[in-house]
């Protein structure tokens, strides 16, 4: 299997880290969306990153579709959810919802501001887009704060997601997203960030 895109990529950056913990063994691409286009449409048409390329060729998109499938077909049952405890899933679920809504609006406002010239920007939309993020970001807070089983180890996607979407949001919105109002997740990320998975795939790449 092959991984296509760049790790400064929170939802690339994901699969890869998930797979190194699963034991998944596979390749990373470092082709991105925006500088090497054409490499990538050459991949896939649809330049969508992170995309998996499959050992029969069949390209499959989007971080949660891929390990979905990596775990129903390669992991003989291993898994970073707690299969068998309804309630803690359940949690863990909650906490990866937030942790994906933070990280789509921090790209929205990230792609609104780098990508977009300064006269085409909608600021009523933008402010929108701000308040979802910091609801996110409170929301995970909380879980983070309130539900330390859930994160108590490294190796489940609540602890994962969590941690490589705080530190995108940190690397490009950290002015909007103050770290002084998220002391669990600053801590959950630093431990995270020290362990040979996240060590491996460190979020490299040229940005937007």
């Amino acid at each position: 299997m092959r991984l296509i895109g760049m790790l400064d990529s929170p939802y690339v950056r994901r699969v890869a880290i998930s797979l190194e913990f699963l034991g998944v063994p596979f390749e990373q691409d470092a082709i991105s969306v925006f500088s090497t286009y054409e490499a990538f449409q050459r991949v896939n048409p649809v330049v969508k990153a992170p995309t998996l390329v499959c050992d029969d060729g069949e390209v499959l998109m989007d971080s949660s579709l891929i390990l979905q499938f990596v775990e129903a077909t390669r992991t003989g049952g291993d898994s970073l959810w707690s299969l068998g405890d309804a309630t803690r899933m359940q949690h863990e679920m909650r906490a990866v919802s937030l942790a994906l809504a933070a990280c789509e609006k921090s790209a929205q406002i990230v792609y609104e501001r780098k990508l977009r010239p300064s006269s085409a920007q909608h600021e009523p939309w933008v402010q929108r887009v701000q308040g979802q993020l910091l609801q996110a970001y409170a929301g995970l807070e909380r879980e983070v704060q309130t539900r330390q089983p859930v994160f108590a180890e490294p190796r489940r996607q609540a602890s994962i997601t969590a941690a490589v979407v705080w530190q995108f949001t940190q690397s490009m919105l950290a002015p909007i997203v103050a770290a002084e109002n998220y002391p669990g997740l600053v801590a959950l990320s630093a431990r995270m960030e020290r362990t040979p998975e996240f060590l491996k795939y460190s979020p490299v790449g040229p940005g937007v």
